[in-house]
């Protein structure tokens, strides 16, 4: 198939584009950089797409938007965050939406702040949005498409879980004080984490564009979710460290602010119900193995 992706050269985005390459499909990529000829060139802020090369694009995959946990959430960060996300997808589906050919389907990342800070709440496809800065910003994220799905085009949100690979993500952050045995859990400990590994994350995607009776919200989490204290002891036994030094719910309000109570100290136990009935196979559905694999 020929697969357009939108964020391509990011972190989740460049694995993806070498899994579809491999598994021997077309990767176009949709760039905000002119410089590579066979991108196709787009700027969500002045609403500009270079919609003429779009032809023959059989499913899309759009992950573009700035990066939630790359800095502290003033008023104007949370601006961008909104529009990053907000403007593209709605210009990219508004473009697709207007093709003599659309593509057959449209794979845009959502994540699973969308249910927001539900403690031990076991949290489904059709589990009710919650409240909160990230809730709003994923409710607003998946309408955007509604352009593409008035067009017939088949729509998967899929709700993202924390993304475990070693050269980046929550885990790549993660690994520096862990290493050095200054590791430990946050706040209580007991809110709930929702992983899935980044190649099996990459295989999600693959997944949805092939399995035609998904649509909607799809959970990207492994089967396993763990509480912020089991995933602090399962990466310190993986790596044979103590995990002795706690960071409290008030040093990480005063760390990172209003993104410590959505990313760090919210709980979101989440099941991938959709996968796990369209019968994907996921190659890490337990902590431990899962991150002796991604560290290995």
């Amino acid at each position: 198939m020929k697969i357009l992706v939108s964020g391509s050269t990011g972190f989740i985005g460049s694995a993806l584009q070498r899994h579809l390459t491999a598994s021997g499909h077309t990767v176009v990529a949709l760039s905000r950089s002119k410089s590579n000829s066979q991108a196709v060139s787009w700027n969500p802020e002045d609403g500009q797409i270079e919609a003429e090369k779009l032809d023959g694009i059989e499913a899309c995959v759009h992950l573009a938007g700035e990066n939630i946990a790359s800095g502290r959430w003033t008023a104007e960060r949370k601006s961008r965050l909104v529009n990053s996300r907000i403007k593209g997808t709605r210009l990219l589906s508004e473009t697709l939406a207007k093709m003599p050919q659309p593509p057959q389907v449209l794979v845009s990342a959502s994540a699973i702040g969308y249910y927001g800070n539900r403690g031990n709440e076991v949290l489904r496809e059709e589990s009710s949005v919650g409240s909160g800065f990230l809730a709003d910003l994923c409710k607003q994220w998946e309408a955007a498409t509604e352009a593409a799905s008035r067009k017939g085009i088949r729509i998967v949100h899929t709700r993202i879980g924390i993304v475990l690979a070693a050269n980046g993500g929550a885990l790549g952050k993660m690994l520096p004080p862990f290493k050095l045995g200054v590791g430990g859990k946050i706040g209580s400990g007991d809110q709930y984490m929702s992983w899935i590994t980044l190649s099996d994350l990459c295989s999600v995607f693959l997944h949805c564009i092939q399995a035609t009776g998904l649509h909607g919200a799809v959970n990207a989490v492994a089967p396993s979710p763990v509480t912020n204290l089991e995933f602090t002891k399962t990466l310190g036994k993986v790596l044979s460290r103590p995990t002795i030094f706690p960071m409290p719910a008030f040093a990480a309000r005063l760390a990172f602010g209003e993104m410590a109570d959505e990313l760090l100290l919210s709980s979101a136990r989440v099941e991938p119900v959709k996968l796990m009935n369209s019968r994907f196979g996921f190659k890490h559905r337990e902590l431990e193995p899962a991150l002796k694999s991604v560290l290995s």
